[in-house]
């Protein structure tokens, strides 16, 4: 995947300059939203001038975007717990699955929080996460509809399609809300404990 306003293809970890910049981004972020960190300072806490900022990337915007793919792709791969299961148990993998996605967002909130905000605002941000939605959700909506032809989950109404959406849709926003809240294992688990059970009741009927 290309993205956008990166001068350079996604850098390798022999790319220290443009890990640099992401590394500040990242730091930064956990302050202030991106509209408030300046050029001068993204290029003074990775140690390179305004111009190298410029050799790498063309707006600290097009930094926020390379650091939401990379975050996006983990969350994805953490989903395929459930989404790409073999033998392991649905209840097992869908527990899993939350429970590494709600330690995701705790650990990359701040990124993750303000990739979301970024969309009400950035046409490229929102085209990305109009990209995203539709990947998480035909994954979930594939799942269900093999559970569904297995007899593992009961026929719909709804559709597979609309179900995978109202339940991606409800995991986005309560990861969101949950990652701004103060740490705690007893609402993590709490939370784990009660979108496993949605998810599991929605799509197998207990």
């Amino acid at each position: 995947m290309s993205t956008p306003g990166v001068r350079r293809r996604k850098p390798s970890k022999g790319d220290r300059t443009s890990q640099a910049i992401l590394d500040a981004a990242t730091e930064l972020l956990a302050q202030r939203d991106i509209t408030e960190i300046t050029i001068d300072e993204l290029a003074s806490r990775a140690g390179i001038s305004r111009s190298a900022f410029y050799f790498h990337f063309e707006s600290r915007e097009a930094v926020l975007h390379l650091l939401s793919e990379q975050v996006v792709g983990d969350l994805y791969a953490i989903a395929g717990a459930w989404t790409a299961r073999g033998g392991e148990p649905a209840d097992v993998a869908l527990r899993r699955a939350t429970g590494e996605s709600v330690d995701y967002w705790r650990s990359h909130g701040p990124v993750l929080r303000a990739a979301v905000r970024a969309r009400g605002t950035n046409g490229t941000m929102q085209a990305f996460w109009d990209a995203v939605a539709k990947k998480f959700i035909g994954s979930v909506a594939d799942r269900i509809e093999a559970e569904r032809a297995s007899g593992a989950a009961p026929p719909g109404p709804p559709t597979a399609r609309m179900l995978a959406k109202v339940l991606v849709s409800m995991n986005d926003e309560v990861f969101y809300e949950h990652s701004r809240s103060r740490r705690s294992r007893t609402a993590d688990r709490e939370i784990v404990d009660t979108l496993t059970t949605v998810w599991l009741r929605s799509i197998y009927g207990s």
